[in-house]
């Protein structure tokens, strides 16, 4: 057992799941949009729709979304900051299927017109889970550095990636492999030990068959603000 299982994360909020967890899920959407936000819509499920207003799940989400960290003193304004900011922010309820009790749908904007959706689970502990990535399954906690393919499913994408990675000494410590149909859209997701050089992120998104290529850096950007 660590401290952290016993005293919890260093967060501002009452509660690791509606709060500090909430906070962690807008902050990873942050990152893997790599913009500032212009428009986002919220869609809460479950728990976070019943009880989040009381534990201040929505200025969580918001505060996150400006690049803010659980442990940020700015986090109860977040929503009026946002506004400053010209921040277009809606919130709405949904029904989400085989979903966490604690699960938020984010629909991005960035201001250059670049478009992310997620759905995001908190499930205690401040420990999250991306559930969905642009309509496709995923599943990865936001604690290493990922990497995230959206390409066509054909035979050689899965070893370009591995071998560019090899070649950039990035270790894999964990490779999932979704797709809609034979032939169709796929997407792989490539939790790492080490961060990947950003031109290696570029040299990606040239490769044919390559739809999208997301990258999400444990390196701070000092946020939106």
């Amino acid at each position: 057992m660590q401290l952290f299982d016993i005293i919890g994360p260093v967060m501002v909020g009452p509660s690791s799941s509606h709060t500090a967890g909430a906070v962690k899920i807008g902050y990873v959407a942050h990152k893997l949009l790599s913009e500032q936000v212009v428009k986002a819509e919220i869609f809460l499920h479950g728990s976070f729709l019943a009880t989040g207003k009381g534990h201040g799940t929505d200025k969580a989400i918001v505060a996150g979304l400006l690049g803010m960290q659980p442990d940020d003193v700015r986090i109860p304004e977040s929503l009026e900051i946002a506004d400053k900011m010209g921040v277009d922010i809606k919130f709405s309820g949904i029904s989400l299927k085989d979903a966490s009790p604690n699960s938020v749908l984010l629909k991005l904007t960035g201001k250059s017109g670049r478009m992310l959706e997620i759905v995001g689970e908190s499930l205690g502990g401040s420990i999250i889970n991306i559930a969905a990535i642009d309509g496709l399954s995923a599943n990865f906690s936001g604690d290493r550095p990922t990497l995230i393919v959206h390409n066509l499913d054909q035979p050689g994408h899965v070893a370009e990636v591995t071998s560019m990675l090899s070649h950039k000494s990035v270790n894999i410590a964990s490779m999932q492999l979704y797709r809609e149909n034979r032939g169709g859209n796929a997407v792989m997701i490539l939790e790492c030990d080490q961060e990947i050089p950003e031109s290696a992120v570029e040299w990606l998104k040239k490769l044919e068959g390559v739809v999208k290529v997301t990258y999400y850096s444990l390196i701070p950007t000092g946020g939106s603000l």
